[in-house]
């Protein structure tokens, strides 16, 4: 009795930790493909002087899913995006939203703020015209 006790505890840890883990693979793959997530890339991508602060090549690593500051909602998208290069490392900052659930997602800010503190502005939609506001 107790051999068969051990293997079910030992088979239903395995089941746990592989369900576990499954469901992080699956909700990171969800973020990834999420539209905020990728505008917030591709703006990342048009800003040589980001690129040129992380250096080549770009590395887009795992949310910390844990981290209070990664939220969405029905109308709002909050995420801190780890990124990496040759020289430094940091994160891209992300704020999104959309006026329903069934609407595109809009860009509202995204900045790059690197390990040392440095803060790069990325994009920034302006509240008069909806178009990007130029960055210096």
């Amino acid at each position: 009795m107790p051999w068969a006790f051990g293997r079910m505890v030992l088979s239903s840890g395995a089941l746990a930790a592989g369900t576990c883990a499954l469901i992080y693979y699956l909700t990171q793959k969800a973020f990834s493909k999420a539209s905020y997530y990728q505008l917030a890339l591709e703006q990342l991508h048009s800003r040589p002087e980001a690129l040129e602060a992380l250096g080549a090549p770009l590395s887009v690593h795992h949310l910390h899913l844990t981290d209070r500051d990664n939220f969405v909602d029905i109308a709002s998208a909050r995420l801190k995006i780890p990124v990496s290069g040759s020289k430094s490392q940091g994160l891209l900052h992300v704020h999104s939203s959309r006026d329903g659930p069934f609407q595109r997602w809009r860009l509202q800010e995204v900045f790059l703020k690197l390990q040392d503190g440095q803060q790069i502005p990325v994009f920034k939609l302006s509240e008069n015209t909806g178009h990007e506001v130029e960055n210096e």
